[in-house]
């Protein structure tokens, strides 16, 4: 298979609360960008990187898919399949790995491919702090940008409730990954989450590089999470109790 086995994205997360206020948060992470069918592959080259062990970085297929440690591109497979997907020839999921033991993901994407290397379809695995997670599918018809639709089936802030539309736009490229997010409500957006990085061969230095800039990366991402939801409650945004976890049949995005 063509391509390195894992990269390292350094990206830039950006949420704006558009209403019934204006609210922003901005922050940077780094995340791995790994082929689901060569992780060994990448461990092996690694002396900081772990494959479902331990290690200073490590991915776990138990926080990932169904979390019940399994196969992930068996996982990945039956939901491509539940959308009338056929089976792509190469995924690479992209998320947060473990540091130092903990994770957290709010959204993690795998990013399938053809033959020929042309983009097929993407799962947008997403992730509550309640520990729900619910799967968005789309099939994607080559090209570089991408953009799609779905209803929203999962609870995730508790400041927006269930009746909102999400916008998908998806942009891969052989050097960077950009993800936007627009939530509507009522037919006005309420929020716009972006996620925009640039890609780069995962390396020990390079792991070094990203842990000496972020050492804490899981961390940081799960008490931005809080902090501003602490920040958003004392604005007066309405709270939304959270409602029974959705089926875990994947939402379709059209």
């Amino acid at each position: 298979m063509s391509g390195p086995p894992a990269e390292i994205l350094r990206a830039r997360v950006v949420h704006v609360r558009h209403h019934p206020f204006r609210h922003r948060l901005d922050y940077r992470i780094w995340a791995l960008l790994l082929d689901l069918d060569r992780l060994d592959d990448a461990a092996a080259a690694s002396r900081l990187f772990a494959h479902d062990g331990a290690g200073l970085v490590s991915f776990h297929a138990i926080d990932h898919g169904p979390r019940d440690g399994s196969s992930l591109r068996a996982w990945a497979d039956g939901v491509l399949a539940t959308a009338d997907i056929a089976r792509p020839a190469r995924i690479r999921i992209l998320a947060m790995p473990r540091v130092l033991g903990y994770v957290f993901n709010p959204i993690t994407l795998y990013l399938c491919e053809d033959e020929s290397g042309e983009p097929s379809a993407v799962i947008y695995q997403v992730k509550n702090t309640f520990g729900d997670q619910h799967p968005y599918v789309a099939r994607l018809s080559g090209g570089m940008s991408h953009r799609h639709a779905a209803r929203k089936t999962m609870h995730v802030s508790p400041f927006i409730g269930m009746a909102a539309r999400y916008g998908f736009t998806l942009a891969v490229s052989g050097q960077r990954i950009g993800l936007v997010i627009d939530e509507h409500e009522d037919g006005a957006r309420v929020l716009t989450a972006s996620l925009a990085g640039r890609r780069e061969p995962m390396t020990d230095r390079g792991l070094l590089r990203a842990l000496a800039a972020m050492p804490f990366v899981t961390i940081k991402a799960m008490a931005a999470i809080h902090v501003h939801a602490l920040r958003l409650w004392l604005k007066g945004a309405r709270y939304h109790a959270r409602p029974a976890p959705p089926a875990p049949a994947p939402t379709i995005a059209r």
